[in-house]
């Protein structure tokens, strides 16, 4: 994962969208973590992982 503060991103934008595509990218501000920019794909693999573990069945357990 890259990390770049918020001057860096908003100077590099192009560069930050670019990497964002092959891998995410942390945007700090005063050296703390406070956006991740994530490519539309992995947004679009992430939905699609929550929505499977939402309409899987849950298991129960039999008491006896």
């Amino acid at each position: 994962m890259k990390t770049m503060s918020a001057r860096e991103a908003k100077n590099a934008f192009g560069l930050m969208i670019d990497t964002a595509r092959a891998e995410p990218v942390l945007i700090e501000k005063h050296g703390r973590g406070v956006v991740m920019v994530i490519s539309v794909e992995e947004y679009e693999r992430l939905q699609r992982k929550e929505a499977s573990k939402l309409a899987a069945p849950k298991e129960t357990t039999a008491e006896g």
